[in-house]
């Protein structure tokens, strides 16, 4: 006779999450389907309500003034261990799916250009996983799954950070769809988002010009002043804008009514700060010149990422016993189509990451990825001061609770966020292989913080140490509300 043999940890959540592989993907394509943006997601949150309630889970809905955003939660007492999911598209991002041809299914229309869809799933696939152990092996403790609404355009993460939310929680874990499997080692820039609109008076352009004062005008010279700016900014400092309402489609009518969307990103939230004040000041100049009056609407902002190298640390370990995600034929011959879409400078975009997060080590690594349509390795973990030129309101969360990430393979090397090739990928079966993996590798390090609490203690005195006294200032004012859209 042969003895039973107990499975690890790992084997037990590997099956969890494996045994509900059709559920699982099945929710991330409805998901990638609806394409809703903005606190509009109310079909895409529903669906991961009505899972979540299936799987046992108490619901709390309706959180932080977004009716989209909720809290599900199992077990109880302490330690309490959050995973954060999100759920919203992108405007102007309809594509056809699993196709590498650029077909929109809707002209104009949304679609998933970051992979939100799978996110919320795969952190989900980590709180069920989780819940089963835990029911399993007599572990104590409550598990959570944030629903975080309009990552994207909205930051739905810092107005449940300012509700108090995650007051209670002890470490927060997350991840994000990816072309490279890696611990997220760096961080990310602060931002903030604003509309200027500018006040005037209509007339006839050509009978009566002197009369008017073109509102449109004023927005021209603020973006002129605002470029200007630039050279006189930090080197990471960026900023953008987007013209909202540029007064109508008559150029024989002084334009009396425009608006304009800044948004301003730097290191940290006091270089922000300090850009934004230089920014008004030239929306302010542009006001006087042309005799309009300015209206400025606070829209959203989100602090830069702290990281965490215990909890760092503790995912890479997960990370290998599970694995890199597995990569097929099938996989490969897709991702070599998706790649002949891609211009030489894209194709760079893996190079130059590896160089800047490991300078002479990068090397070695680019040799094994350099002909590779998918990466295929997990990337060595080095916790790094680097900050990577992007955004991210999970940074609000680790300023007030000791957070982490991972990023697993769900497209092929080289796609660039926010493009339509990146929505093309967001039904294929190497997408479901990355949220799964996602969620296995979540779910083992959360199990291993419930069974060793002296982690949740080492992380906690880590978090303590990078804040050096330092207090948590929400970007967003009290008075600004969530809202779908500020015209």
């Amino acid at each position: 006779m042969t003895a039973d043999l107990k499975m690890t940890m790992e084997e037990e959540v590997v099956s969890s999450i494996e045994k509900r592989h059709d559920i699982l993907s099945d929710l991330s394509d409805k998901i990638w389907d609806f394409a809703e943006t903005r606190f509009e997601e109310f079909k895409s949150s529903e669906i991961l309500c009505k899972v979540l309630t299936q799987e046992g889970f108490s619901i709390k809905k309706g959180i932080a003034d977004m009716e989209t955003a909720f809290i599900a939660s199992h077990g109880s007492g302490k330690p309490v261990i959050g995973f954060l999911g999100e759920f919203d598209a992108l405007y102007g991002l309809s594509q056809t799916a699993n196709t590498a041809k650029k077909i929109p299914l809707v002209r104009g229309g949304k679609g998933h250009g970051c992979g939100h869809n799978g996110l919320g799933t795969g952190a989900l696939a980590a709180a069920i996983a989780v819940k089963d152990y835990m029911k399993n092996n007599g572990i104590k403790g409550t598990v959570r799954y944030y629903g975080c609404p309009g990552e994207e355009s909205g930051s739905g993460k810092v107005y449940i950070t300012r509700a108090g939310y995650f007051k209670d929680l002890d470490v927060a874990l997350t991840w994000h769809p990816a072309d490279r499997n890696e611990v997220i080692p760096f961080s990310f820039l602060a931002t903030s988002q604003v509309y200027f609109k500018f006040h005037g008076i209509s007339s006839h352009a050509a009978v009566s010009p002197h009369l008017g004062r073109s509102a449109l005008d004023a927005v021209e010279l603020m973006d002129v002043g605002a470029n200007y700016l630039r050279e006189h900014l930090i080197q990471e400092a960026r900023i953008h804008y987007a013209i909202t309402n540029s007064g109508g489609l008559s150029p024989n009518v002084v334009q009396s009514e425009t608006s304009v969307l800044y948004q301003i990103r730097a290191p940290k939230s006091g270089q922000v700060s300090e850009i934004y004040k230089r920014v008004v000041n030239i929306a302010k100049g542009a006001a006087l010149m042309t005799g309009t009056k300015l209206e400025i609407v606070f829209d959203r902002g989100s602090s830069e990422l702290i990281p965490n190298k215990v909890l760092g640390s503790l995912l890479y370990e997960e990370f290998k016993k599970i694995g890199p995600v597995p990569v097929d034929s099938e996989d490969l011959e897709f991702a070599k189509d998706i790649r002949k879409t891609l211009d030489e400078g894209e194709k760079l975009r893996s190079k130059s990451i590896l160089e800047k997060i490991y300078d002479s080590e990068a090397g070695s690594i680019i040799d094994l990825i350099l002909n590779k349509n998918i990466i295929d390795i997990i990337y060595p973990y080095k916790a790094v001061e680097f900050t990577y030129p992007g955004s991210t309101d999970v940074g609000d969360v680790s300023w007030n609770v000791p957070t982490a990430q991972v990023e697993t393979v769900c497209y092929a090397k080289d796609t660039p966020g926010h493009s339509w090739q990146l929505v093309a990928q967001g039904k294929a079966e190497l997408f479901h292989k990355g949220l799964l993996q996602a969620g296995k590798i979540l779910a083992s390090a959360a199990i291993k913080l419930f069974e060793n609490p002296e982690l949740i203690s080492k992380a906690k005195d880590e978090f303590r140490n990078r804040l050096d006294g330092k207090s948590y200032k929400c970007p967003i004012p009290e008075e600004i509300k969530p809202m779908p859209k500020r015209a």
